[in-house]
């Protein structure tokens, strides 16, 4: 089992920045992928970003890359994501989410195991 928290979402400026965070707790976090994913309404739940166990390796959805970064603290079992220019399109509920079974990245919704409950990112124009 892996227990998943975020935090840092919130009411933001467009340009603005934000840093998301999502705490692990239960498995050894350092042995598995994670992601970032984010759901708007009316709309399918979407990677944002992936990341390797070493941090070595990341994915980036074509909407964010070059304004957001996914990171790890393998020490602090920490998951980061900084979003950067932010703009009213990445309004969504964004979650955290482990694949405890994979050593690679991955970009699909099915392939994780375990979620977050999501926090919310609002970004007015």
């Amino acid at each position: 089992q892996v227990q998943l928290v975020e935090s840092g979402g919130g009411l933001v400026q467009a340009g603005d920045s934000l840093r998301l965070s999502c705490v692990a707790s239960g498995r050894t976090f350092s042995s598995y992928t994670m992601g970032w994913f984010r759901q708007a309404p009316g709309k399918e739940r979407e990677i944002v970003g992936s990341i390797i166990w070493s941090g070595y390796r990341t994915y980036y959805a074509d909407s964010v890359k070059g304004r957001f970064t996914i990171s790890r603290d393998n020490v602090k079992n920490t998951l980061y994501l900084e979003m950067n220019s932010l703009e009213p399109e990445d309004t969504a509920v964004y979650y955290c989410a482990a694949d405890v079974d994979s050593s690679r990245l991955e970009l699909r919704v099915s392939s994780y195991d375990y979620w977050g409950q999501g926090t919310q990112v609002t970004v007015s124009s």
